[in-house]
């Protein structure tokens, strides 16, 4: 119950986006732009600021990478097995699988935030920082494979991989922390306010960015895709995490992760990339509907 409770902010201020867009306040073109402001600035500015002030010698780097590399890999292939025998069209499939291994973000590092505090940002930052440019390429070479549009381009997707917002931030926050850095009184009074806002708006994105309607057509596909990401993915990390007795703080963080719904970036990765993007619309908003009770139980049950 106390997990149910302490989940209660971030789930709440998906659901005041959602409200807020519905009765179209303050206005449509606002959350596309607060989403854009968020990741772009709101959030680096937040990564930078917690990582450069964190503790040393708190992350387990090796261990982080090592681990989620290998949950990937493993999911990666039930997924992938799970396409031999079911024969899904190349479409229905990468959007199943972008729905298989994908995670907000934005709702990660809000309930580790929530549920741990501050100490345990880092180690999920670091882990976010591994995962994003992994998943990225890994849902590119699935599109290769099963997507209906042929990728033109490639050095310029991994070139946008490379200058993910969040990765340069917590390479940036990373370098400070391990050459001593410490930002000036002028600074820290800037970036601090601007790191507290960024989990706030960047929840009322999400929440903004959901659509209902798009559940009208959920299918079998959206089903097995919500289930392997919400239920399969954190178990699996679970094996993986004994498997390397790893630290409580990097078991911690990676279960907490493996739990997340997948991100709203899927949609217009299918859309340009040749998915079926109704599908993923219909799993990006169900999971993250779904996430507020699949969260808090696997939580409760796996850490």
């Amino acid at each position: 119950m106390s997990v149910s409770v302490a989940l209660v902010p971030v789930f709440g201020l998906i659901v005041l986006g959602y409200a807020l867009r519905r009765f179209d306040f303050p206005g449509d073109t606002f959350w596309s732009q607060t989403e854009k402001f968020t990741y772009f600035l709101l959030f680096p500015a937040m990564l930078i600021y917690k990582l450069t002030n964190a503790e040393r010698g708190g992350v387990e780097l090796g261990n982080i990478a090592v681990i989620v590399v290998l949950f990937l890999l493993v999911v990666s292939t039930i997924l992938v097995a799970m396409q031999r025998i079911c024969r899904w069209s190349g479409p229905v499939f990468t959007s199943i699988y972008q729905g298989g291994i994908r995670f907000n973000s934005y709702v990660g590092l809000a309930a580790v935030s929530e549920l741990f505090g501050d100490a345990y940002l880092p180690s999920a930052a670091v882990a976010m920082a591994i995962m994003i440019p992994l998943i990225n390429f890994l849902c590119i070479l699935v599109f290769s494979v099963w997507g209906e549009r042929e990728i033109e381009g490639i050095t310029g997707i991994l070139k946008a991989i490379a200058t993910n917002p969040l990765i340069v931030a917590c390479v940036i926050g990373i370098t400070f922390n391990m050459l001593g850095i410490t930002f000036y009184a002028l600074v820290d009074g800037m970036i601090k306010p601007l790191s507290q806002l960024a989990l706030p708006m960047g929840l009322m994105a999400v929440g903004a960015g959901l659509n209902l309607k798009a559940l009208r057509g959920a299918s079998i596909s959206f089903v097995l895709s919500s289930a392997i990401k919400l239920l399969v993915f954190p178990i699996v990390s679970v094996i993986i995490l004994k498997l390397f007795g790893a630290d409580p703080v990097t078991a911690t963080v990676v279960i907490l992760l493996s739990c997340l719904p997948t991100a709203s970036s899927s949609y217009i990765l299918a859309r340009q990339l040749g998915g079926d993007a109704d599908l993923m619309a219909s799993i990006v908003s169900g999971q993250t509907l779904l996430a507020i009770i699949t969260i808090p139980l696997m939580v409760t049950w796996l850490i």
